[in-house]
């Protein structure tokens, strides 16, 4: 049912002119024949900023939720966005979920990601929560900022 639900959701989304929709909770609800609270799940887990949404979400009077496709275009804005999305601690999920956003962009080949992937797993890094976080942060972090540099030499 979630994965229909974000299918449904990223469909609107391709179709949108402007990046954006704006649905309420109730209708999807009814659409999909649910609890409101399964379109909450699927928008706080499918939906997040590691993988280039923003939601903003207004309650009472006839609440909604707009939800944004963050495009990754200028240097700037990438690296921008890497800093925000990694913060000072990221989780496996997370950094996964960084990952693939990263490959949808074009970003990084499928190599690097699966590269990137193994060094930060948590088989890889024998580190107790939240300092294994804290590291994986670090590692992604410096790592994608190198890979995105103008001087960085690319595949050959």
């Amino acid at each position: 049912m979630a994965d229909q639900i974000e299918n449904y959701i990223k469909g609107l989304l391709n179709n949108s002119t402007s990046g954006t929709v704006e649905l309420q909770r109730q209708e999807l609800a009814e659409l999909f024949t649910c609890v409101p609270s399964q379109i909450t799940y699927v928008l706080s887990t499918r939906f997040t900023i590691e993988r280039g949404y923003l939601v903003e979400s207004r309650r009472g009077g006839g609440g909604y939720v707009r939800i944004a496709r963050v495009p990754l275009r200028a240097e700037d804005q990438v690296k921008g966005w890497v800093q925000e999305a990694l913060g000072d601690y990221l989780s496996q999920d997370a950094a996964t979920e960084l990952l693939a956003r990263l490959g949808e962009e074009g970003l990084l080949t499928r190599r690097e990601r699966m590269l990137l992937a193994a060094a930060i797993n948590r088989n890889a890094l024998p580190l107790e929560l939240p300092q294994r976080d804290r590291v994986r942060a670090s590692i992604l972090k410096a790592v994608i900022l190198t890979l995105l540099r103008d001087d960085f030499p690319g595949e050959q």
